[in-house]
């Protein structure tokens, strides 16, 4: 099983039910909006902020898991970084972090009743973007033994070919 296999299916052993992946899409998207906006006041050189330094860190940490997952992840986050250039205020980005994190806490406790992936690893917080962006693009399978979230049948057993499972509706 290659790494970004492992980290997505033991991501995904906390984060099966639909609430708590629609919880995780909002809760997430503001996290990383608020943590851009409140790095985009810090100026490293020319138009080059702190926030397009960590991109710049983070992207090659998802393209080196997956190139396909990695190029779509990163153009999510600088569609973000691009939102975050137009606040004028870094206090907009704290409100939007806190209110992400608080979007976090009723997913697990409300829906998913498990804790979150990053109390055993760290390394899931940059885990879920990339997770986000494979249940809306299904860029990688996800591995059997994540079946389907609760509330829905998982596939049978070994057969190949299988639909990514996906809590966020297809289009």
């Amino acid at each position: 099983m290659r790494r970004i296999d492992a980290l997505l299916a033991d991501y995904g052993s906390s984060h099966r039910t639909r609430g708590n992946i629609a919880c995780h899409a909002l809760g997430i998207t503001l996290i990383v909006f608020g943590v851009l906006v409140m790095l985009h006041g810090i100026r490293i050189t020319g138009p080059w902020t702190a926030s397009e330094a960590l991109l710049v860190a983070v992207s090659l940490y998802y393209l080196a898991l997956d190139v396909p997952l990695g190029l779509a992840t990163a153009a999510a986050a600088i569609t973000l970084d691009l939102a975050a250039r137009a606040v004028p205020r870094w206090e907009w980005g704290a409100a939007a972090f806190v209110v992400g994190w608080i979007f976090q806490g009723i997913g697990h406790a409300v829906y998913e009743k498990k804790s979150p992936a990053f109390l055993r690893n760290l390394v899931h917080l940059l885990v879920g973007p990339a997770f986000l962006v494979n249940e809306l693009f299904h860029l990688r399978p996800v591995p059997e033994t994540l079946s389907a979230p609760a509330g829905r049948a998982a596939p049978e057993a070994g057969r190949s070919g299988s639909p990514p499972r996906s809590g966020l509706p297809r289009s």
